[in-house]
């Protein structure tokens, strides 16, 4: 790779890093061809992008953002890295997760999820219990209607009462 390209590459890494909301760094070193295709389809199906990166060079992508700090995130550039990113938080932790079910790796280095840092493989199983923002939203909207649901239903239930009450009395005077 000649300069110039090595050049453009982290111009378009840092491009996406900049853009991206969350992306995770895993180690898929020592997984077979065949492995590694069927994490690459799972990936895709997620619609998530998966690539090899060279850590020198993504190290220098993610000086180059502006606003962002990635922090401890370069240090965990060792070895053959992975970066998976996604528009969803959790959903490369469960694919990772799921995957390691019949795999020892991926082992997760580390992620970020809007601004938040996450190091370390430990990590996973809270990546993993992580909502989306489609899942707090609909969380958010339940918790909005139920109080509402038990003032109409109350007010029905006691309207009814209140009209048999009257009746009664009506057919007592």
């Amino acid at each position: 790779m000649t300069k110039e390209q090595k050049a453009q590459y982290i111009d378009e890494l840092a491009a996406e890093l900049s853009t991206a909301g969350v992306f995770y760094l895993a180690d898929t070193s020592e997984l077979t061809v065949e492995t590694i295709n069927q994490l690459r389809r799972r990936c895709f199906q997620s619609n998530i992008r998966l690539k090899v990166v060279k850590n020198t060079l993504l190290s220098k992508a993610m000086n180059q953002v502006e606003g962002k700090d990635y922090g401890q995130l370069q240090e965990v550039l060792a070895g053959p890295t992975s970066i998976m990113f996604s528009e969803v938080g959790n959903l490369p932790a469960k694919i990772i997760k799921d995957f390691r079910k019949k795999s020892a790796k991926p082992i997760l280095k580390g992620a970020f999820i809007d601004e938040a840092i996450f190091i370390g493989d430990e990590q996973l199983d809270t990546l993993v219990s992580l909502k989306s923002k489609e899942e707090l939203v609909g969380e958010i909207i339940g918790l909005l209607q139920s109080p509402a649901k038990n003032v109409i239903s109350a007010l029905k239930g006691q309207g009814g009462k209140i009209a048999g009450i009257l009746k009664t009395l009506e057919e007592r005077a």
